[in-house]
């Protein structure tokens, strides 16, 4: 069976050479809301299609990391949950934070991708080969997008940059087959 996702080439072409992808968490992995109990704690809601997507992303040699201003224990456990060992927490400035993990898995920016939706997340962004954001994300963000989703943070957008990330990578095919048989 032929896969029904479909992507432009000049696109393609772009992540091509993809060897991380560095997501932001409220607004990208989340909605972006945050809720908070009577004793103070956050809590999060993620989306499974987004971390299905993030498992077959590490399957296709593609390491996800996460970059993100907050830290919260909900965060910490989905994560772990994911397999995703690649995290900075608490950190505004956003740079030296994808940096670092660059220099950990031998990458340089050219091998990177990242998705954000806020100020913060540009300077990561726009020194990655190619850049994501959610539907919602900022203008100032989404203009300066390679690729813009079609959902909303939270909502499997992620999940889109995943399968975009495998496409073009060429492994796309080889995991989907599986589930079709």
């Amino acid at each position: 069976m032929k896969p029904l996702l479909n992507f432009p080439p000049d696109l393609l072409l772009k992540a091509q050479n993809i060897r991380v992808l560095f997501l932001d968490v409220d607004g990208v992995l989340t909605d972006g809301g945050l809720h908070f109990t009577a004793e103070g704690e956050t809590s999060k809601r993620f989306n499974t299609l987004d971390g299905h997507g993030l498992k077959l992303l590490q399957k296709a040699g593609i390491t996800p990391a996460v970059v993100t201003g907050r830290d919260s224990p909900a965060l910490r456990l989905r994560l772990q949950a994911l397999g995703i060992e690649q995290a900075r927490f608490g950190t505004e400035d956003k740079h030296p934070a994808a940096q670092e993990i660059l220099n950990a898995l031998g990458l340089g920016w050219e091998q990177a991708a990242a998705m954000g939706d806020d100020w913060p997340d540009l300077p990561m962004m726009l020194r990655c080969a190619f850049a994501a954001a959610p539907l919602n994300a900022h203008v100032e963000v989404s203009g300066r997008a390679h690729y813009i989703t079609r959902t909303a943070g939270g909502n499997g957008a992620v999940r889109e940059v995943c399968d975009l990330l495998m496409v073009a990578s060429g492994r796309y095919v080889d995991l989907l087959e599986p589930y079709l048989s």
